[in-house]
């Protein structure tokens, strides 16, 4: 099975919607593929490099971390890279610009409008974007200077879905809700919290579909009474077991004995 290219995605767009997930570990970008998840991503960096090659046979995208690219010539370089390590799309927050520069060279590239968690000083913190008619309509904006850009995708996130969905339908873009509605193209949500493996926030507008986080604290207090089952079981004499032990026959044994006499 191979993995939908961006031309799959914008063909499809308008006739059902697409998963996204990004992901932490091996583990999780395993579990994405076998799911059926239709796009898994994380960011790219040394240790994250060699992600895609654990899901194969789905579209992978690498996402640059904001203020690591202080360039439209560092983004395009990143870009590149991250797509010569099994990428087929690239998400970037940095400004139109540099997603106009990195489009020219042919790199599938996804932007961001909405609460942008790196530019969420301009718009008052981890807080809805585009609840006025002036910040829904700066929206749009700039989502029309992201297409004309040349940006196959965009992700929308934290904004009102009545808002998404007039964008989505007119737009050419794949539309990427987090937290924007089903009116989208696409649902993006963390593994982390699909999980609940998150330790602090929950975004509102995030599903916890399993407890790990209690999980991990039942695990873990099976290791500490593992733990102290070892030490008491040494104190006892219950451990080491005969049959834990490597044995040597009497004969052998004796041979030894004898040796030691000259030995010591």
């Amino acid at each position: 099975m191979a993995g939908l290219t961006v031309k799959d995605f914008l063909d499809g767009k308008g006739k059902r919607q697409y998963s996204l997930i990004r992901v932490d570990n091996h583990d999780e970008a395993v579990a994405a593929e076998a799911a059926g998840i239709d796009m898994v991503g994380t960011a790219f960096n040394p240790t994250t490099r060699d992600f895609p090659s654990f899901a194969p046979n789905t579209h992978f995208r690498f996402g640059l971390k904001y203020g690591e690219f202080a360039t439209a010539a560092d983004a395009i370089k990143g870009a590149f890279e991250a797509m010569a390590h099994g990428a087929e799309s690239v998400y970037c927050p940095m400004s139109i610009d540099v997603v106009r520069e990195m489009a020219r060279e042919g790199i599938p590239v996804i932007g961001h409008v909405g609460l942008v968690p790196s530019w969420r000083t301009w718009t008052g913190g981890f807080r809805a974007v585009g609840k006025t008619a002036e910040q829904a309509i700066k929206i749009c904006d700039d989502v029309k200077r992201y297409e004309d850009a040349g940006a196959f995708g965009i992700e929308v996130e934290v904004i009102p879905d009545k808002v998404a969905s007039e964008i989505t339908k007119r737009t050419s873009m794949l539309t990427i809700s987090v937290g924007a509605g089903s009116g989208c193209d696409m649902q993006f949500l963390f593994a982390r919290d699909i999980l609940g493996n998150n330790p602090g926030h929950m975004p509102r507008h995030a599903k916890a579909y399993r407890n790990f986080l209690a999980e991990k604290e039942r695990l873990q207090q099976e290791r500490i009474s593992a733990f102290e089952e070892f030490r008491t079981d040494i104190e006892s004499g219950g451990f080491p077991e005969r049959k834990h032990l490597v044995d040597i026959s009497d004969e052998q044994h004796e041979l030894f004995m004898n040796g030691l006499k000259s030995w010591i």
